[in-house]
């Protein structure tokens, strides 16, 4: 859910940087993981998280029938998992595993800044995809429930998809407004307190993610959602993910970096 540029290079946003890489020499050409590495670990990472989602909650329905502890325990495996993410795979893809988080960066790309290419967009996207997809289907298969159910779960209610745009929109906040401030390092924690913390105060839980979205179509658990929500919900990440995206712009607005001196 968020990104890593190479060690070196201006950070893109959402990047996390490894303090103990060693630096490049100055005007050197940094070093840039594969881009078939990349595929792999978006892949890799967005079935691990979907997993966590999934199994976790399948779990917690087996354990009780209290709603709450469900939520609670669904949220705090969310909250661990996407943690450990983040730190092990952010080196190697940004660890996004969230198609916002990648639009989002390609278009700072098209606007000036630091980002995702098309190319990489055009192969990120679809790992994530692929990716949250096996990840229900891994979680259903441990738990010996049918590998492809769709969901029944309906979440086309007006006020969940209202929370959807809030649960996106502050996800990509906190992700470039931590790169605006050179804070990346605080990624790791900082995304995944988020997304634990938007479990609860939106009305959705905070899908916040087109991918995973996705992937929870597919399994008629705890988790999931239903096919026909899909859509609706998808749209309402993706203009979230643009309230984001201004949001940054007016809170973060750069300076002038040429400052006058007062007369004497």
């Amino acid at each position: 859910m968020t990104a890593t540029e190479p060690v070196g290079a201006v950070p893109a946003a959402g990047s996390v940087i490894a303090a103990d890489v060693p630096q490049p020499a100055p005007g050197a050409t940094p070093p840039r993981t594969p881009l078939i590495a990349r595929a792999a670990a978006e892949l890799v990472g967005t079935t691990a998280l979907v997993a966590v989602v999934v199994g976790s909650g399948i779990q917690a329905t087996e354990l009780t029938q209290d709603v709450a502890l469900q939520l609670l325990a669904n949220s705090t495996a969310t909250v661990f998992g996407l943690g450990v993410l983040i730190a092990l795979l952010g080196p190697v893809s940004g660890a996004h595993f969230n198609p916002a988080v990648t639009l989002a960066e390609w278009w700072t790309a098209r606007r000036g800044g630091a980002g995702v290419t098309a190319r990489e967009l055009a192969v990120y996207v679809p790992s994530q995809i692929v990716g949250a997809i096996a990840g229900a289907i891994l979680a259903d298969a441990m738990f010996g429930e049918p590998l492809v159910k769709w969901s029944t779960h309906d979440r086309s209610a007006g006020n969940l998809l209202l929370g959807e745009v809030v649960a996106t929109a502050g996800l990509i906040l906190l992700i470039f407004g931590l790169a605006r401030t050179d804070r990346l390092r605080f990624a790791p924690v900082a995304v995944a307190s988020y997304i634990g913390a938007a479990y609860w105060f939106t009305s959705s839980t905070s899908f916040a993610n087109p991918a995973v979205t996705i992937g929870r179509a597919f399994t008629d658990t705890f988790a999931g959602i239903a096919p026909a929500s899909v859509p609706a919900f998808v749209g309402m990440q993706l203009i979230g993910a643009i309230v984001g995206l201004a949001l940054v712009a007016v809170i973060f607005m750069r300076g002038n970096s040429d400052t006058e001196q007062p007369a004497a």
